[in-house]
C-alpha cells in the first residue's frame, strides 16, 4: 500500500503527520483512511504530548477533495454518498478532539478540504505565500467537509458566509487579521516556527493540556455557566494527576517540574 500519510515522532514527544500524495497532497479516499489510522496512533501513544500537521512539497499544504472522485458520487444513491461524507468526518473529528494539542503549518494551498482540515487543528501556523478558502461554490458545491459549521464558529457567521459565498481564496494576512490562523511567517519557516511552539507546549504537562483542550471544546457552545461547570469538573480531575503533585513540589523547591503525564 502506498504511504500517503507519514508519521514521524522526536524525542520531545512531538509527531509530526505529514500528507505525501503529489502533485497537490488532495483528500482521497486513501489519504482520508491513513489520517485515521495516523491520527489513532497519536492518541493511544503516551509518548507523544503534541501532533504536527502538514503537506509534503511546497505546493500545496492541501488542495482540497480528489474532483476525479467526484463523477462516481454523481450516481450514488443518497444513503451511500453519506456514509462516504460521515467517514470524512469521522476522521475530522477524531483529530478535532484528539487530548492532545494540533498545529497545522500551512506551507501551500489549503483549499476546500485542505481549509476544512486545517480548521481541525487547535493552531495554525500559515507561510506568508499561501492561499486559503472554500471555492466550492465555483463547482456548484458547497463545503461538505465541516466548513459550514467550523469556519462560523472561528471567525463569524458573516465573514463565513462572504468567504463561501464568493469562494475566491485569501492570503496569509488576510487570514491572520480575520483570526483564521495564528501566526504568519516567511516562506519555508512555518515548520521551525511550529517546532519551536511544540517544544513549549511538550514541556507542559499532558494532563493539563488535555484537560484545558476539552473545557474549551465542550464549553464553547454553552452557556456561561455550564462552561463554567464544564472547566470545574476538569480542574477538580487534574487535582488526582501525578503531574500536578509535581508541578507544586517544583515550585515549592524552586526547580523545573519533570512531568510524566500522568
Amino acid at each position: 500500500m502506498t504511504e500517503l500519510v507519514r508519521l514521524e515522532t522526536t524525542t520531545e514527544g512531538i509527531a509530526i503527520v505529514t500528507i505525501d500524495n503529489p502533485p497537490m497532497n488532495v483528500l482521497s479516499e486513501g489519504v482520508v483512511n491513513q489520517l485515521a489510522e495516523v491520527f489513532t496512533r497519536v492518541s493511544n501513544d503516551p509518548h507523544i504530548i503534541v501532533a504536527i500537521l502538514t503537506g509534503e512539497g511546497k505546493r500545496s499544504f492541501m488542495a482540497g477533495a480528489d474532483i476525479k472522485e467526484f463523477p462516481s458520487w454523481l450516481e450514488k444513491e443518497k444513503l451511500e454518498l453519506k456514509k462516504i461524507t460521515m467517514k470524512t468526518h469521522r476522521v475530522f473529528h477524531l483529530i478535532d478532539n484528539l487530548p492532545k494539542p494540533t498545529i497545522a503549518v500551512l506551507n501551500g494551498l489549503a483549499l476546500g478540504g485542505g481549509c476544512e482540515l486545517a480548521l481541525t487543528c487547535d493552531i495554525r501556523i500559515a507561510e506568508e505565500q499561501i492561499k486559503i478558502g472554500l471555492p466550492e461554490v465555483k463547482l456548484g458545491l458547497f463545503p461538505g467537509g465541516g466548513g459550514t459549521q467550523r469556519l462560523p464558529r472561528l471567525i463569524g457567521p458573516a465573514k463565513a458566509k462572504e468567504l463561501m459565498y464568493i469562494g475566491d481564496p485569501i492570503s496569509a494576512q488576510e487570514a491572520f487579521q480575520l483570526g483564521l490562523v495564528n501566526r504568519v511567517t516567511a516562506d519555508g519557516e512555518g515548520m521551525q516556527t511550529a517546532l519551536e511552539m511544540a517544544k513549549k507546549m511538550a514541556g507542559n504537562s499532558l494532563q493539563a493540556l488535555s484537560r484545558i483542550k476539552k473545557s474549551i471544546n465542550e464549553g464553547i457552545n454553552a452557556s456561561l455557566e455550564e462552561g463554567i461547570e464544564i472547566e470545574s469538573k476538569h480542574f477538580i480531575d487534574v487535582f488526582s494527576t501525578e503531574d500536578i503533585k509535581e508541578g507544586v513540589q517544583a515550585f515549592i523547591e524552586k526547580r523545573r517540574p519533570t512531568f510524566t503525564h500522568r
